[in-house]
């Protein structure tokens, strides 16, 4: 065996086209006595990686299903199903075709059948037809173990070594070589990828009972929480009328980013995984799972944060205007899924998730301390951090918040209306007073702000794909 670090996996990865540093090795390789270009390389070549990289909550015929979807293109499903079948057969792995891989945290096939899925579906790209069971594939074996011999024998003994070159000149020197037997051409469009990752994507975690559970239920566990601290929103300045409102909205803008990024460091970094082994192999591009991820997470966003905006806001008694509740469910939906989103960007670039968990927590925090106003008055900050406020959502989305809930809202004061001359509690008898004093011109920026806030989600999309397109480039250089 060769030692740790001898150039293997290097090796392997040239002939396979998998390094995509090709101007840093030399050599020829030749299939069927013709030399390949090393564009080549990866329509020809595969190899089964060390580690079995799979998606856990997939059954073997459903993971080895959308390989081959993913392969190929030009074939009927009633030809995919019987090309899958035929793989798991030879690979006898029909009899667990409907088991689940599994994963570290449960229980799947075991760990000789995960190493047989993962050959399986190197083969599914592989040209041999492999639709029919014969005694062929025996033959197929027997074949590739011998080459296997006469390859390793010829390191061992030189003269072994030396007639096996001289075979290989004598096949270039054949006026008809055999056809070089590249891969399926016949891949999907980007368009038809996506849509396979995204049902593939959408599979695997349907299966995750548990963790649907969780998704759903996340934001209403917090707003259970805050309505049991808050109660019932009150008029009365001197019973927190105000502080309770400054305190919700506070609360809306800076927790939902916090569950958007524990969803993404949960469920993400595993698509992660597969995508950076299938990627390799040429089925598609890192960035279109990325997209595929995106589109699975939005509907359960919405659900959740539906779920909890309806119930925080006739629970407490916000502004009962039913056209402020779809205002006040549109802006907090924004930061959970920024939370997300933001979470994917750095995903792409940095490795530990746990060291992206970190960084989206001080950069929500920043955001809210710089660009909230509702810890300190924008107008009342260095010029910097003004100007950093801008590039805030938390900034757009407490100053909609703030003009929806208490534009029109009358207070008072010990249950008096509040005249002058009162103490600094009732400082405000409207609450647009308190609007012209925090956010001044936030009523008249309204639409704007909405506008601006919305904008930072296909902004951030753009910049994920960007991460992901760099992680391409960090991955070849590793």
């Amino acid at each position: 065996n060769c030692l740790t670090g001898s150039g293997k996996t290097t090796l392997l990865d040239a002939i396979s086209g998998r390094l995509r540093q090709k101007g840093n090795f030399f050599g020829e390789v030749y299939m069927n006595g013709q030399e390949l270009k090393k564009e080549q390389f990866q329509d020809c070549f595969s190899y089964v990686q060390q580690n079995d990289t799979l998606l856990g909550y997939l059954t073997i015929q459903e993971s080895l299903t959308y390989t081959a979807l993913l392969a190929l293109q030009k074939h009927s499903n009633d030809f995919i199903k019987k090309k899958v079948d035929a793989v798991m057969a030879e690979l006898s792995l029909s009899h667990v075709a409907t088991n689940v891989i599994g994963s570290h945290i449960f229980r799947g096939i075991s760990g000789g059948e995960r190493r047989r899925v993962s050959i399986a579906a190197q083969l599914l790209q592989d040209p041999m037809d492999l639709t029919s069971v014969d005694t062929q594939s025996k033959e197929r074996e027997l074949e590739t173990y011998r080459r296997v011999h006469i390859i390793t024998s010829a390191y061992k003994n030189s003269e072994i070594f030396r007639k096996t070159l001289e075979a290989i000149e004598r096949t270039k020197r054949m006026k008809d070589l055999p056809a070089i037997p590249f891969k399926s051409k016949d891949s999907p469009s980007a368009v038809s990828k996506l849509w396979i990752l995204l049902r593939r994507t959408t599979r695997n975690f349907s299966r995750d009972k548990t963790g649907i559970i969780m998704r759903l239920s996340q934001n209403l566990l917090f707003g259970l929480f805050l309505a049991l601290f808050l109660l019932r929103l009150k008029n009365d300045l001197l019973k927190g009328a105000l502080q309770d409102r400054v305190g919700l909205i506070y609360q809306c803008v800076s927790a939902p980013p916090y569950i958007g990024m524990l969803n993404a460091v949960a469920l993400f970094p595993p698509l992660r995984a597969v995508s950076d082994h299938e990627s390799k192999d040429g089925l598609y591009q890192k960035w279109q799972i990325l997209l595929a991820y995106i589109l699975h997470f939005l509907p359960f966003s919405i659900i959740s944060v539906a779920i909890f905006s309806t119930f925080i806001y006739w629970t407490v008694g916000m502004n009962p205007d039913v056209s402020r509740f779809g205002c006040f469910f549109a802006v907090v939906l924004v930061p959970h899924i920024i939370g997300e989103l933001l979470t994917l960007v750095l995903l792409g670039v940095v490795q530990n998730p746990n060291v992206v968990n970190s960084g989206v927590m001080l950069l929500n925090v920043a955001g809210v301390l710089v660009g909230s106003g509702l810890v300190r008055r924008t107008e009342d900050m260095p010029t910097p951090f003004k100007v950093l406020s801008y590039l805030t959502f938390q900034k757009y989305s407490s100053e909609v918040l703030a003009v929806n809930e208490f534009y029109g809202l009358n207070f008072t004061c010990g249950g008096s209306n509040v005249s002058p001359g009162v103490g600094a509690s009732c400082v405000f008898p409207q609450g647009i007073q308190f609007i012209e004093t925090t956010f001044p011109d936030a009523m008249s920026r309204f639409t704007t702000d909405f506008l601006m806030l919305y904008a930072f989600l296909p902004a951030l999309v753009i910049l994920a794909i960007v991460s992901f397109k760099i992680r391409d480039i960090i991955i070849v250089r590793q």
